[in-house]
């Protein structure tokens, strides 16, 4: 989960690949390797994400609630259109469901980052994991696993301290977790600020920044103070409110001068550890399965192997019926499936063209059918990214964003920085907090998780930050 390598820590993009083959990233994969087996004690599948549905239900709840009480035609979740309740709405959920505005407010919070609900301006919909919540352990385990990537947005960070310590404790923890995990029980917490504080002065050497004496916040060799500080170890309240932090979304448990993760928290840092999906599908038994169903199937395929299975898949049914129904997939809210229907429509060709330009005006579907268009009307892949503006071409990137951080691996979701349009990150990262994507704050913090680069991922962070506040 950390690497000791000197890296280049400047803010650069490497040049951008075109964004036409964005959408086909996802299902570009390694060839598999057998799956190594979680360490023993790990509970099943099933019941861990019985778990995480018993530790997300106030905030299923409250998505629930949204989903009928805020969807289009009715009152907006917000007076402003950011993404926090306004206390008009809060007060209303309160009195719905019988609870404080503050624990409203609360699980909306988790709502959002376990990617359970999205806000559309002054409206909310349910997310693609809410709709699947009873019936999809893989659903509900993601979805736990975006709120445990999240972590440092769950708990309001002390505001005593510098920003850059903040960050710095939050690019350290993932050793710490990694400890934690591999020590499978109760890890005292003077030895986990003691882990802490080397991987703090590694990162900083890492960025030839000057080294701090364990415990004292000095540089090294500098003269004592005349008066003892009046915190001995200054990283020790940082690491509080971390412990407390992952304490808050269920991956760990905290008291007692102790912490141990529990086993949603120990199966989360193996499953980083071992860089897997989560859950597989087959592509078994596609031609008769609905486009969804089918769409899924062909998410683990290679390219070639996806077009033979939609040319199967198309071949078994009327093309009106066909390409109507991979249109209704693709306004879903699972980013991939969105990706894969045009994917498929591709294949469709000629036939889908009246269906596709009618679908140009939907603002979730427009950069795809500008790119499908594009190259059915002959223009080189390659180049039908000049079809975008530069606006469309980033809310693109967000949404394929989405699908690699939910379906995908780690190392693919860093990768997907080369096909952005914009030469550098701090330009990319002002206009994905400017587009307005739902997914915004999820992307942001899965890719700051990922991203192997502590001075890019804090930088990420931030802007992940900003953008769940509302700043």
């Amino acid at each position: 989960m950390t690497s000791r390598i000197p890296r280049d820590s400047r803010l650069r993009l490497v040049r951008p690949r075109p964004l036409a083959a964005a959408p086909r990233a996802v299902n570009q994969r390694h060839p598999r390797r057998a799956a190594p087996r979680p360490p023993e004690g790990t509970p099943a599948p099933a019941e861990l994400a019985g778990m995480a549905r018993t530790g997300l239900a106030g905030a299923v709840r409250v998505a629930r609630w949204a989903d009928a009480a805020l969807g289009p035609g009715r009152d907006g979740a917000t007076a402003d259109g950011k993404a926090t309740l306004s206390e008009a709405t809060a007060e209303r959920a309160a009195a719905d469901l019988g609870l404080s505005p503050a624990q409203i407010r609360a699980d909306w919070d988790t709502a959002r980052l376990a990617g359970l609900v999205e806000v559309h301006g002054d409206d909310a919909r349910p997310g693609w994991r809410l709709r699947a919540w009873d019936r999809d352990d893989s659903a509900v385990l993601r979805g736990w696993v975006a709120l445990f990537d999240a972590w440092s947005l769950a708990c309001p960070e002390p505001e005593a301290h510098e920003p850059a310590a903040v960050a710095e404790v939050v690019s350290a923890m993932p050793q710490v977790l990694s400890f934690l995990q591999l020590s499978a029980g109760p890890v005292p917490v003077e030895q986990l600020l003691d882990l802490l504080q080397q991987r703090v002065t590694e990162l900083r050497t890492e960025r030839c920044e000057v080294s701090y004496e364990p415990g004292t916040g000095r540089p090294a060799g500098s003269p004592a103070p005349a008066e003892p500080a009046p915190a001995e170890a200054p990283l020790a309240p940082l690491l509080d409110w971390a412990l407390r932090a992952l304490a808050s979304v269920g991956a760990l448990t905290y008291g007692a001068g102790q912490a141990t993760l529990t086993p949603l928290g120990s199966w989360a840092v193996w499953v980083k550890l071992e860089q897997i999906c989560v859950a597989a599908q087959s592509p078994a038994g596609n031609i008769e399965q609905s486009a969804e169903d089918m769409l899924r199937g062909c998410a683990q395929l290679r390219p070639n192997a996806a077009r033979a299975e939609y040319r199967a898949w198309l071949a078994a049914r009327p093309v009106g019926s066909a390409v109507t129904e991979l249109i209704h997939a693709a306004r879903g809210d699972d980013a991939l499936l969105r990706g894969l229907a045009f994917e498929a429509l591709r294949v469709v060709g000629a036939p889908a063209e009246p269906e596709v330009r009618a679908v140009v005006d939907e603002p979730a579907l427009r950069p795809y059918a500008l790119l499908w268009l594009a190259e059915h009307d002959g223009v080189d892949p390659e180049d039908a990214h000049e079809a975008l503006t530069r606006e469309e071409a980033t809310w693109l990137w967000v949404d394929t964003a989405a699908a690699v951080a939910d379906h995908g691996e780690a190392p693919m979701l860093v990768r997907h920085l080369e096909s952005a349009v914009q030469p550098t990150v701090p330009q990319l990262l002002d206009e994905v907090r400017a587009v307005g994507h739902p997914r915004t704050v999820q992307v942001l913090v899965a890719l700051a998780a990922a991203h192997p680069d502590p001075a890019l991922a804090k930088a990420v962070r931030r802007a992940a930050f900003q953008v769940h506040t509302g700043r």
